[in-house]
């Protein structure tokens, strides 16, 4: 998905912008930007962190950055920050999001004889045309409006230039954008708790479509948040680390109602709960609590050295790097009856890896909760890991099992306790051998959030949203 983190100060910013940007790490796998603004104009790095840390690769460089103000990304797939000098003057952005009418944008781009420089995952750098797009007007409040009127999917951004920092929110707030201010500084930053460490206190949270500018004494509101809101709610579900808050609700939280909410119906016999590190142990806690039942680790996470298992592009290497840095320990495995909560089964081969070292290890009855509905549509609207071809999904993989076709029958297959959703779920569970599989209800979900649902972007459990 990616994240970003701006600052400007009335002192060299570079410390709060290095941490700041760290702290986005969870949210990205492929690139990591720093551009900082001084007197000489713009230093800039960007480095690949697929295989390593943004705070390693950047370590070395930080000698090089000087400057009151700066912005940070880490990126799922685009290098970026992007410079730019055009009419507007010289500026420096990042963006989060995705845009779905990529190509018929570039075309209309390309009919007026402009030229892209940037390269992205699948052609074109994204950033590069939000810059053309906000270029296409005479300031870059109304350039912004231009993109939000232009893109079809879902761009939050920030601008910095020497005027100071421009911070946008998508026009339906899929994304989030928080602002935190300190004794002669202010941040935006798209998670929270990229904040307290640093000295910022939670000034608010950014409505969709809202536009800010920043300076070291403060923010202007540039354009007023529109009604309508879809953020997604699989940042509380598993994207979001646990301390940070969207819209004022926290995702730690967030989990734990999740937990509770799948214990409420469920009397499964077991000796103990535990979680799939690291987003499903707040689930676990969550339904171990309402249940009475212990909850205990019976493996452990190696982290001193593996990065997130999602990191490689390589599915192979990705499987084999969820593998590794997962350890069991065979005496609390051996003839126990385990039940485990997880964020959620996108593919399944990693958990079915995880389920099979259970097996090894004599388990006698391993039972599945997971945090959210399944996920039946790849996601339209955000770079995740649900945005993959629909064949790709364990829930479609096993509708195609049943019907010979992925795409039959897709509402009843959605609907919870349907006599085709309870289907498709025991394929599911055949697969991955588990003894018992159970998902959430998405108005538990919705309820565990605390927002209505025509506030939360919930397409991939049920198909809806809109542009």
């Amino acid at each position: 998905m990616g994240g970003f983190f701006g600052t400007i100060s009335k002192k060299d910013c570079v410390n709060d912008l290095f941490y700041g940007t760290d702290y986005h790490s969870h949210l990205g796998t492929r690139k990591g930007g720093m551009a900082v603004l001084n007197s000489g104009g713009f230093v800039r790095k960007i480095h690949n962190i697929e295989n390593s840390y943004f705070r390693t690769k950047f370590e070395p460089d930080m000698n090089e950055f000087k400057g009151n103000s700066g912005i940070g990304v880490i990126s799922d797939t685009e290098s970026q920050p992007i410079l730019i000098n055009s009419h507007l003057g010289k500026f420096a952005i990042v963006t989060v999001g995705k845009i779905a009418n990529m190509k018929e944008l570039e075309r209309d781009t390309l009919r007026k004889k402009w030229h892209f420089s940037e390269t992205g995952e699948e052609g074109i750098n994204p950033s590069e045309l939000v810059a053309m797009l906000i270029n296409e007007e005479d300031t870059f409040i109304n350039g912004i409006k231009n993109v939000f009127e232009k893109i079809k999917g879902s761009v939050s951004l920030l601008i910095l230039n020497k005027q100071g920092l421009f911070a946008a929110r998508d026009k339906l707030g899929r994304t989030p954008i928080i602002l935190g201010k300190k004794h002669g500084a202010v941040a935006v930053c798209s998670e929270s708790s990229s904040l307290p460490n640093l000295g910022y206190k939670i000034e608010r949270f950014l409505g969709p479509g809202e536009i800010i500018f920043v300076s070291p004494e403060g923010y202007e509101q540039m354009n007023k948040p529109g009604d309508k809101m879809q953020i997604c709610a699989f940042l509380w579900v598993y994207y979001g680390y646990p301390p940070a808050y969207y819209e004022g609700i926290n995702v730690e939280q967030t989990r734990y109602n999740c937990g509770a909410a799948l214990a409420e119906n469920d009397d499964v016999d077991v000796d103990y709960v535990s979680g799939i590190p690291d987003s499903g142990i707040g689930h676990a806690i969550g339904y171990a609590k309402k249940r009475g039942i212990p909850y205990m680790r019976p493996y452990v996470k190696y982290t001193p050295t593996w990065p997130r298992s999602f990191m490689p592009s390589n599915q192979e290497v990705r499987d084999m790097v969820a593998k590794m840095k997962l350890i069991p320990i065979r005496e609390l495995i051996e003839k126990k009856k385990l039940v485990f909560c997880d964020d959620s089964i996108v593919r399944g081969t990693q958990l079915k890896d995880n389920v099979q070292i259970f097996h090894d290890f004599k388990v006698k009855e391993i039972h599945m909760r997971i945090a959210c509905p399944p996920l039946c549509f790849p996601c339209k609207f955000l770079n995740f890991s649900v945005s993959r071809s629909a064949l790709e999904l364990a829930v479609r993989k096993a509708i195609y099992e049943i019907e010979g076709t992925d795409d039959k029958n897709l509402e009843e297959y959605v609907q919870s306790g349907s006599e085709k959703n309870k289907e498709m779920i025991e394929c599911i569970r055949k697969r991955l051998k588990l003894t018992t599989l159970k998902y959430q209800q998405l108005n538990d979900l919705v309820n565990a959030v605390g927002l209505p649902k025509e506030r939360l972007c919930t397409h991939c459990y049920d198909g809806s949203g809109y542009f």
